[in-house]
């Protein structure tokens, strides 16, 4: 499992909007977004750099590595 840092995030919708970005990548089984940590966790084989980058189109920072 991949967990990443990810600032932005401040409600229900945002962790909606970072889910569905991740989960719509191939090769995601899952992401779970914790929004009291900042973090996203993503299951399943997807590329590291694809996952941030669709963080990133979808409106948020990612800062590396949890």
């Amino acid at each position: 499992m991949l967990t990443l840092k990810v600032s932005g995030m401040t409600c229900g919708h945002c962790a909606q909007t970072v889910t569905k970005a991740v989960e719509a990548l191939p090769s995601v089984d899952r992401a779970l977004v914790d929004l009291k940590t900042g973090e996203v966790a993503v299951e399943g084989g997807a590329d590291e750099s694809a996952i941030r980058q669709a963080i990133t189109d979808a409106g948020y920072e990612v800062h590396g590595r949890a």
